[in-house]
């Protein structure tokens, strides 16, 4: 099963890809989708960059981070509508869509709910084997709802 995670933002997307086979977790691949566009363009190059990946890995499930607590409340009607071209692309790719909130993603991988970014990103790392620090933290954070989601459905 190949899961894709996805960490939604205004100006930076992290994703993380996984493949999971019984109790084992592989890392395919991680970064930030290229949304760097005008703001007249960002819907529909997030809508298209979406699909890319959900057909270039044969995409299982998907799971996106839900909007539970936002520090900054300017950016949460952005952070929304993003959210909501994400779902949109993943919906007409034929992907089931699992949200899961911040909370959930540090407890599934750290054990800890309050877990900080280093120690989100040190145990994504360990959970997929990978040596090099994982940049940048959105992509980490990609990886680590990619993570929540394979401990969390059956498939």
């Amino acid at each position: 099963m190949v899961i894709l995670g996805i960490d939604p933002g205004t100006t930076r997307i992290g994703f993380g890809v996984i493949k999971k086979s019984k109790n084992n977790l592989e890392c395919i691949d991680y970064g930030l989708l290229s949304v760097s566009v005008s703001k007249d363009m960002l819907h529909k190059t997030v809508f298209e960059e979406v699909k890319k990946l959900a057909g270039k890995y044969k995409i299982n499930a998907a799971a996106v981070e839900k909007l539970f607590f936002f520090k900054n409340q300017k950016t949460i009607i952005s952070v929304s509508e993003i959210r909501g071209v994400i779902m949109a692309a993943l919906t007409i790719s034929g992907v089931p869509i699992y949200e899961f909130t911040p909370l959930q993603v540090k407890q599934a991988v750290s054990s800890y709910g309050r877990a900080g970014k280093d120690q989100v990103e040190l145990m994504v790392r360990l959970i997929l084997s990978l040596k090099a620090q994982i940049k940048p933290d959105d992509a980490a954070d990609g990886l680590a709802i990619a993570i929540c989601c394979a401990n969390n459905i059956v498939y």
